[in-house]
């Protein structure tokens, strides 16, 4: 498939990026490149092949919840570099 000049400078002006006539002729060449690669995909032979969405089949990758401890406040606060009365002393935000 050919691309234009022209639809290389449309989908520019879309992106808002400001390309030089180099660039115009540089870009149009390499999606022309990967349309044709595009276009070859297509005719492969894919019959019998179930569709996927994803190319790993994972039911749930997820872990089962569950209660846990959490950490007490010593603990928490035993690295920090500034604490007073059990709390993270920080500087002001305003």
């Amino acid at each position: 498939m050919k691309i234009t000049k022209n639809e290389v400078i449309h989908v520019a002006d879309l992106s808002r990026l400001d390309l030089d006539e180099e660039s115009i002729d540089k870009f149009a060449g390499q999606i022309a490149n990967i349309l044709e690669y595009v276009e070859k995909l297509g005719h492969a032979d894919t019959e019998g092949v179930a569709p996927t969405s994803h190319a790993i089949f994972l039911s749930n990758a997820f872990r089962e919840d569950g209660e846990i401890s959490h950490l007490d406040r010593d603990t928490a606060i035993a690295n920090a570099p500034e604490k007073e009365d059990g709390s993270f002393v920080v500087p002001r935000v305003i």
